[in-house]
């Protein structure tokens, strides 16, 4: 099998630089099913110095091969990168995930043990996902309760035969905003029969600066904007796995309006409390404190946008 390592990126320079020479790193065995890899990087209209990186560094970088797109959002982004694809094996990660040197090996033995047991290629493979805040030595972070994922397909790390990417039909480039792009694809694959099969040594740290107060206002935006393409998701697959997906439940809007007292826990009201634990070293804890008053922003802009769409078809 020929990989194509599929990485759209936005403004994220200092950790592509990072999950670029992890893939440069690769340690593949004489016996490995593995031909070859590339790895596929679309620029999504970068404003840093990405692309001018990226060229400097080309002769450091020999698997990398760069296409560029005006900003059109991660959906976009992927479809670019596998219609420029040379691989029959394509895999998915973010550019701010660092990967350990076995992981492609991880993702190729996976999948010929999961054909074989299967009997077919209809699956696809589900790397795990570490979470981290450390730049300097993302792969030093161990694995946490925090970090464990339901999901059915992630594009976070996922390997899959291409064939398949093609029949469901690709990205729905309508996914403009923040969320759920992959995960509605997901529910398309899973309608041709596909299995997760859960692959933990393949390996991803996803970094992310550690949390503070100024990060406020942009998570609450993009769960604004996860909520919106909440709606898009159900107008497509108006099922109850779905809505239970985007929280567009009963359920969920009583338990955040409990939560955060109907709002009143927010961003305001919690903000010396989330400073005090960030202060003493526990970022991580703040942020897991201020997911309920972000859920509940999440829930409000899925009603909103749901209520938008009602009116649009009265």
């Amino acid at each position: 099998m020929f990989f194509s390592v599929v990485i759209p990126t936005y403004n994220r320079k200092p950790i592509l630089e990072k999950c670029l020479r992890s893939l440069e790193q690769q340690v593949i065995p004489p016996n490995s099913p593995i031909e070859g890899y590339e790895v596929v990087v679309v620029d999504d209209g970068s404003t840093d110095e990405t692309v001018g990186w990226l060229r400097a560094n080309a002769a450091a970088l020999p698997h990398v091969r760069l296409f560029l797109q005006d900003h059109q959002g991660p959906a976009a982004a992927r479809n670019l990168g596998v219609e420029k694809a040379t691989g029959d094996t394509i895999i998915f990660i973010d550019s701010d995930l660092v990967v350990t040197e076995v992981f492609l090996q991880a993702h190729a033995a996976a999948l010929v043990e999961g054909t074989k047991r299967l009997g077919s290629d209809r699956l696809f493979t589900y790397g795990r996902v570490i979470n981290t805040c450390n730049f300097d030595d993302p792969t030093a972070e161990p694995f946490k309760v925090t970090d464990f994922s339901a999901a059915y397909f992630a594009t976070g790390n996922v390997a899959i035969a291409r064939h398949w990417l093609e029949q469901a039909g690709l990205f729905d480039t309508r996914f403009q905003l923040y969320g759920w792009e992959d995960l509605e694809l997901g529910v398309r694959l899973k309608n041709l029969g596909l299995t997760l099969v859960k692959c933990p040594a393949a390996v991803g740290y996803h970094w992310h600066p550690p949390f503070a107060l100024s990060q406020i206002p942009n998570l609450i935006d993009k769960e604004i904007q996860r909520g919106r393409m909440g709606v898009l998701f159900y107008q497509k697959h108006p099922t109850w796995d779905v809505r239970l997906m985007i929280q567009m439940t009963w359920l969920h809007r009583v338990l955040w309006g409990v939560l955060s007292l109907g709002g009143r826990l927010n961003e305001r009201t919690l903000a010396p409390l989330l400073q005090w634990l960030i202060d003493r070293g526990k970022p991580q804890l703040a942020l897991e404190i201020a997911r309920v008053f972000l859920n509940w922003y999440n829930v409000q802009g899925v009603y909103a946008a749901y209520d938008e769409f009602l009116a649009s078809k009265a």
